[in-house]
C-alpha cells in the first residue's frame, strides 16, 4: 500500500548528500512503509530519525534482509511453480481448512487432496482437476474449475501465502528495499521521519544586468535535481553551501564473527586385546561443513530492526521568493526582472555553512530538475578593463569589478552578463563572502590594444664585503617593463594592468592600486582615443664572488679603483701577490732541479751499462776509471740537489702558509 509519509522538506548540500523530512498520519498500531534503493540503505540506517509527535511510540523499524530471493523462498513452506499454480498450491496445503463457494452455496472443510479425473465433453474426454474436501464426516469432491471462491481459514497458511507472494513481488524491483516503521498508540497521530541520502550536488548560475548610470543587478538561480523515485510536491526546499564531513559506512549487510568450534570429547568402547597386534589410533575431530558455512556466511537474517533516534535540531533557514526571468513588453528588462523575480532573501550562517531557503513550496517531479530563484539584488560594481599578458597579449579583458554588497555568501557558478538588454559575455564567479571583491572577466575588449617592452640590466655595486679569503660584491638586477595602452573607443575607460610578482621589489614606480598573492594591479585612466604608458621598474639583489688566492696585480688595481677595497687592504693584497710570485719562482726552481736530477739518473744508468760491457785490459781499465770518476762527480751533484730541494720545499711551505694566513686575516666591508 502507498506510504502515508510524504516528503515535506528537502535540504540539499554541496558535498553530495540530501536531508529529507517526511510527515504523515498513522492510526492505532498501523505500520508505515518506505521504499529505498539498496545502495541508499547504509545512509538511511546511519541517519534515520523517527518520532511519534502525538504521544504514541515507535517500537522498531524493520527492513528487508540481504538474502537472495532463492534463499528467502526456500524458507517458505509453500512453493508455487510458474505453471499450474492453483493445482500445485492446493496439493501442498493438505489438511488446511477452506471455505469454498460452489454456485450459490458455501461449503467448509479440510483439503484432503487434488486429483485429475477424465470428464466426457461431447464426443471427447478431457482431464479436469477435482478437489476433495472433508466436510464433517463425509468426503466431497468438487470440480476446481467450477469453484467461484476459495478462502483459506487457517491463519498460518494465509500468512505463508502472503509472505511468499510479497517476496516474489519484491523481486520484480530488485534494487528496492522496504523499510517498515512499527508504531503503537491510540487514535490518529502524526509521524515524523528524517534521513540523509546520497543526492546530486545543487548548482548555481547567475545573471548580471548592466545599465548605464544604475547599479548592476544580480540574479541568482539554484539548479536542483530530483533523481529519486518519488515526486517532490510542494516541499520546503533549502540549499546549504559548505562542506560538512560525510562518509559511507556499511550498516546494512550483517556482520559475523567466526567463533571457535569446541568438540565434545568422547571415549570409545574398550576392545579386546589381540596378542602381538595391539594398535593405537588418534582421533581427529572433523568440522561439520554445514555448521562452518553458517558461521562464515555473509548472508543476513530474515529481518532486522533499528531503534528510533532523537529528533534533529532545526536547521537555520533563509527565505527567498521569485519566478523565472522573462522579458517585459513595453518595459525595460531591468524593471521586468525586478517585478517578476523579486526575491526577499533572509540568511543565517552556522559555522562555515550557509543556507539558502525558499519561502514558497517547490515541486520537482521524479527524474526532473528545476531552476529555483534564490537571489535578486543590486550590488556595487562597474565595468572596467583588466590586462594580463599571460591571458591575452594584445588586448585587455572587459570585466566587472564586483564587490559583494548583497550581504549573502555567493556560491561559485557561471554568470551571464547583459548590457543594455544585449548579451555581451559569460564568466565564472568564485565563491564570495560578503564584501569580497573580484574581477569578473566576460569578453575581450578589442577597442583597446596593449604592447609591452621589457629590458634587464645590472646596476652599480652598492656593498663590498671581504672575509675568509673571498671578496663578495653586491649589486641590483634591474628590470624595466613599459606597458603602452591605446583606447580606440569613444568612451573613457578604466584599465587595470596586472603585473606578476616574482619576488622583486618596486623601484621608482607609483604604488599599485591593489596587491594580490600573484600580481600588482596598476590603475590607469584612459581617455577616448588616447594612449597611456605605464613604466614598472623592479630590482632584486645580486652578487659576485672573487677568491683572493688567485688574484693578480691587475685585479687588485681594479678593486681599488672601483672602491671595493681601501688602500690598506690593497697593500696587503699586493704583499700577497708578491708572495705568490716568490712561490712561483720557488716552484720553477724545484721543477728545474727535479729535471736535472732525473737527467743525472739517466746518465748514471748509461755509464754503468758501459762499464759492464767493458773487457779486461790496460786501455779498458783507463776507460773504467774515467767512468767511475764521472759517476762520483754526479753523486756529489745529486746530494747537492737533494739538499737544495729540501730547502726549497721548506721555503714553499713557509710562503704558502704565510700567504694563506694573510688572506684569511683580511676583513673589510663598505657601502658604496
Amino acid at each position: 500500500m502507498p506510504s502515508p509519509l510524504s516528503i515535506r522538506r528537502v535540504v540539499l548540500y554541496k558535498h553530495g548528500v540530501g536531508y529529507f523530512e517526511r510527515r504523515g498520519k498513522v492510526t492505532g498500531n498501523e505500520t508505515a512503509h518506505l521504499d529505498f534503493k539498496a545502495r541508499d540503505m547504509n545512509d538511511v540506517l546511519k541517519s534515520m530519525t523517527v518520532l511519534d509527535l502525538n504521544g504514541g511510540s515507535v517500537s522498531a523499524v524493520s527492513y528487508d534482509s540481504t538474502k537472495p530471493l532463492e534463499q528467502l523462498l526456500s524458507e517458505a513452506t509453500i512453493r508455487i511453480p510458474e505453471h499450474g499454480s492453483l493445482t500445485a498450491l492446493l496439493g501442498q496445503v493438505k489438511g488446511a481448512r477452506v471455505r469454498a463457494r460452489v454456485g450459490a452455496a458455501q461449503v467448509e472443510g479440510a483439503i484432503v487432496g487434488l486429483e485429475s479425473l477424465p470428464v466426457v465433453q461431447g464426443e471427447a474426454s478431457v482431464v479436469r482437476p477435482f478437489l476433495t474436501l472433508l466436510v464433517g464426516a463425509s468426503l466431497r469432491t468438487f470440480d476446481v474449475l467450477e469453484l467461484g471462491e476459495l478462502e483459506f481459514l487457517d491463519e498460518a497458511v494465509r500468512k505463508d501465502l502472503e509472505f511468499y507472494l510479497a517476496t516474489v513481488m519484491s523481486s520484480y524491483k530488485k534494487d528496492s528495499k522496504r523499510l517498515s516503521i512499527l508504531t503503537a498508540g491510540e487514535g490518529s497521530r502524526e509521524l515524523f521521519v528524517s534521513y540523509v541520502l546520497e543526492s546530486p550536488v545543487w548548482k548555481t548560475s547567475y545573471r548580471i544586468l548592466l545599465d548605464e548610470g544604475k547599479p548592476p543587478l544580480l540574479q541568482g538561480w539554484a539548479l536542483v535535481d530530483n533523481t529519486g523515485d518519488e515526486d517532490w510536491v510542494d516541499v520546503e526546499l533549502s540549499l546549504i553551501a559548505g562542506l560538512p564531513v560525510s562518509f559511507v559506512h556499511d550498516l546494512y549487510n550483517p556482520r559475523y564473527l567466526r567463533r571457535p568450534i569446541v568438540e565434545v570429547r568422547s571415549e570409545t568402547g574398550v576392545a579386546p586385546v589381540i596378542p602381538q597386534e595391539a594398535h593405537e589410533s588418534a582421533y581427529e575431530p572433523v568440522m561439520d561443513a554445514e555448521m562452518d558455512d553458517s558461521f562464515g556466511s555473509q548472508g543476513a537474517a530474515p529481518a532486522a530492526s533499528i531503534m528510533p533516534m532523537a529528533a534533529p535540531a532545526p536547521a537555520p533557514r533563509m527565505r527567498a521568493k521569485g519566478g523565472p526571468m522573462i522579458g517585459g513588453g513595453g518595459r525595460g528588462m531591468r524593471e521586468t526582472l525586478e517585478q517578476s523575480t523579486a526575491v526577499t532573501t533572509l540568511t543565517k550562517e552556522v559555522g562555515d555553512l550557509f543556507e539558502y531557503g525558499v519561502d514558497r513550496p517547490v515541486t520537482v517531479h521524479r527524474n526532473q530538475s528545476a531552476l529555483v530563484p534564490i537571489l535578486h539584488r543590486p550590488f556595487e560594481g562597474r565595468r572596467v578593463l583588466l590586462y594580463n599578458r599571460s591571458t591575452r597579449e594584445k588586448n585587455p579583458m572587459a570585466c566587472i569589478e564586483f564587490k559583494n554588497t548583497t550581504g549573502l555568501t555567493l556560491e561559485g557558478g557561471p554568470v551571464t552578463i547583459t548590457e543594455d538588454e544585449t548579451y555581451v559575455g559569460e564568466a565564472m564567479l568564485d565563491t564570495l563572502k560578503p564584501d569580497d571583491v573580484r574581477f569578473v572577466p566576460y569578453a575581450v575588449e578589442l577597442s583597446c590594444t596593449v604592447s609591452v617592452e621589457q629590458d634587464l640590466e645590472d646596476g652599480p655595486v652598492f656593498r663590498a664585503r671581504l672575509g675568509r679569503g673571498t671578496l663578495i660584491v653586491e649589486f641590483f638586477h634591474q628590470r624595466r617593463t613599459k606597458v603602452l595602452a591605446r583606447n580606440k573607443a569613444k568612451r573613457p575607460q578604466v584599465l587595470y594592468v596586472e603585473h606578476p610578482r616574482t619576488g622583486w621589489e618596486l623601484k621608482d614606480t607609483a604604488a599599485p592600486a591593489e596587491t594580490t598573492d600573484g600580481f600588482w594591479r596598476f590603475k590607469r585612466e584612459l581617455a577616448p582615443g588616447a594612449s597611456d604608458t605605464l613604466t614598472v621598474t623592479e630590482r632584486t639583489r645580486g652578487q659576485r664572488q672573487y677568491y683572493l688566492g688567485n688574484l693578480g696585480l691587475e685585479e687588485v688595481t681594479f678593486f681599488l679603483d672601483s672602491r671595493f677595497i681601501d688602500p690598506r687592504v690593497a697593500q696587503a693584497l699586493r704583499d700577497v701577490v708578491a708572495m705568490r710570485e716568490k712561490l712561483s719562482q720557488v716552484a720553477q726552481d724545484i721543477q728545474r732541479l727535479n729535471e736535472e736530477r732525473t737527467q743525472l739518473f739517466k746518465d748514471q744508468e748509461r755509464i754503468r751499462s758501459n762499464i759492464d760491457s767493458l773487457k779486461s785490459g790496460a786501455s779498458q781499465r783507463e776507460l773504467v776509471e774515467r767512468f767511475v770518476t764521472k759517476l762520483n762527480a754526479q753523486e756529489d751533484r745529486l746530494e747537492s740537489i737533494g739538499r737544495e730541494l729540501e730547502r726549497l720545499e721548506q721555503e714553499r711551505t713557509r710562503l704558502q702558509t704565510e700567504a694563506n694566513q694573510r688572506i684569511e686575516s683580511l676583513s673589510y666591508e663598505a657601502d658604496l
